[in-house]
């Protein structure tokens, strides 16, 4: 096996999120419809033959402040197996942080992924579904890394069949975020308690994209509303996909903001695309395939 690996962490967009109540210990019960884009996200690679260390490079490194997940996961391994020694780990980090597209836990799930590779032995010694549980809510879904239905507070993951590919245009307004964005939104949703956190997923019929349009006229995002009172131009970003031409349905994503919109085929979304960029210069826009 070379010693120079390389593992795409795509971005995590939630089609469907539900809040179903404040739990006892603070977090919340969630259900979610997961997709991932194939085309648009992160890149870690991991040089086995190196001393442990962690760089970050990359259009959106600069954003970056303190500690990521990578290197939290990096420290936990080596914790954990002092005789393993990770590596050099690159990140390159392309996709906006703090957007609402799981990109740290996108980051942390591909390193767990490619440590697993470059050590064989590692999964016989540590549990990386429970490590991935504690690094984050999102850290187990973008771990499978397939569509799927999140629930409890993402540590309850179920595969889903999915349409071949659903074309998607991913929206950020690449405006400051506040760094406990997702406090505030949730604060903002003031959920009341749950009275289970035993709830079973209402696993969807997802197969085609009219039964995912289905699905996602129902169920929507319950975050939309609180992102939007936190940061108002998630509604602009909305609106500019609602208008631009064949946009079938127009979501937040996560707690935001990035958003996105739904469209028939790669034409549609190309062109649909080109528009918004174009009239929103300072825009973070990708057309993408969602799989």
């Amino acid at each position: 096996m070379p010693n120079v690996l390389s593992e795409d962490a795509p971005a995590k967009v939630n089609l469907t999120l539900r809040v179903l109540g404040r739990r006892s210990d603070g977090y919340h019960e969630l259900q979610s419809l997961v997709a991932f884009a194939r085309d648009i996200g992160d890149v870690v690679t991991l040089d086995a033959a190196q001393p442990t260390r962690v760089t970050v490079a990359g259009p959106m490194s600069h954003a970056l402040i303190g500690d990521n997940l990578v290197e939290t996961a990096v420290r936990q391994i080596e914790q954990a197996i002092p005789a393993i020694s990770v590596g050099a780990v690159a990140l390159d980090k392309r996709l906006p942080v703090a957007a609402g597209v799981g990109g740290g836990s996108a980051d942390a799930a591909a390193l767990l992924r490619i440590v697993c590779r470059a050590h064989p032995a590692l999964p016989a010694q540590l549990d990386i579904e429970d490590l991935a549980r504690r690094l984050g809510a999102d850290v187990p879904v973008c771990l499978i890394n397939r569509p799927a239905m999140m629930s409890g507070v993402g540590e309850r993951i179920a595969a889903v069949s999915f349409p071949a590919a659903i074309h998607a245009v991913l929206v950020n307004p690449m405006v400051p975020v506040p760094s406990n964005k997702t406090a505030q939104v949730f604060a903002a949703l003031d959920a009341p308690p749950v009275q289970s956190t035993q709830v079973s997923a209402d696993m969807p019929d997802v197969a085609d994209l009219e039964a995912l349009l289905t699905v996602m006229q129902l169920r929507g995002n319950d975050l939309q509303s609180a992102a939007i009172s936190v940061m108002p131009v998630i509604e602009d970003v909305l609106a500019a996909l609602d208008r631009s031409p064949s946009c079938l349905i127009a979501r937040l994503s996560g707690a935001g903001p990035t958003c996105f919109g739904l469209y028939r085929t790669r034409d549609d979304a190309a062109t649909a695309a080109a528009l918004i960029s174009h009239q929103n210069a300072k825009w973070w826009v990708r057309a993408t395939l969602l799989a």
